[in-house]
């Protein structure tokens, strides 16, 4: 029986720190929290559970004083995400509290068109907590905006959740496959990866 072995990640080839921040030093980005992902046609697998998961999170980052900015998907009037409808407005556990900043994007990279790398400046802080859904999609992609923008982007992998999707071999990936392999590609270069909410630092 062959055992397969992993290949060394581009961090660590790189030299990159693999330490997740502490929340009070870093900034909460709450990604795409939208009724869209909880029922219909873009339900995910375990998206009530990455919900309260996030719900946690969102808690203990107010407790601890650290910068919130809250990010949603507009798709526009009639579509799964229209953030003027119910079905795409933030879910009400996780809502935006006075003062919070937030965020209105039109593509997965949170930082694309939109004002979030100028309210990062502004908090002046490298490292990002980053939660939400989908995990292969607006999560993945953020991180990765993050990361070429200089940022520390760290993702916490209970409060994200994706959805089974066609195969290129025609068959179905199945949503807990895909979501390993998009935690595996952030961890790989573009972020870190703590499984729970518990495993941040105080």
């Amino acid at each position: 029986m062959t055992t397969v072995s992993p290949s060394t990640t581009l961090r660590d080839l790189s030299g990159l720190d693999n330490e997740p921040p502490r929340l009070a030093d870093a900034v909460l980005v709450m990604i795409d929290f939208q009724n869209t992902y909880r029922t219909g046609v873009m339900a995910l697998d375990g998206a009530e559970e990455a919900l309260a998961a996030g719900a946690r999170l969102l808690a203990r980052a107010r407790a601890a004083g650290t910068p919130v900015v809250h990010v949603l998907n507009d798709g526009g009037e009639g579509t799964p995400y229209d953030i003027r409808a119910h079905v795409g407005a933030i879910s009400d556990e996780v809502a935006p509290a006075d003062g919070e900043a937030v965020v209105v994007k039109q593509v997965p990279n949170a930082f694309h068109g939109t004002e979030l790398e100028q309210i990062l400046a502004e908090l002046g802080r490298k490292d990002l907590v980053l939660a939400g859904f989908m995990t292969h999609m607006c999560v993945s992609y953020t991180a990765q905006g993050a990361f070429n923008l200089g940022y520390r982007p760290t993702v916490v992998a209970e409060t994200t959740a994706t959805r089974a999707l066609p195969g290129p071999d025609g068959g179905v990936l199945p949503a807990a496959a895909l979501q390993a392999a998009a935690l595996t590609t952030v961890a790989d270069l573009f972020g870190t990866v703590v499984a729970t909410v518990d495993a941040l630092p105080a």
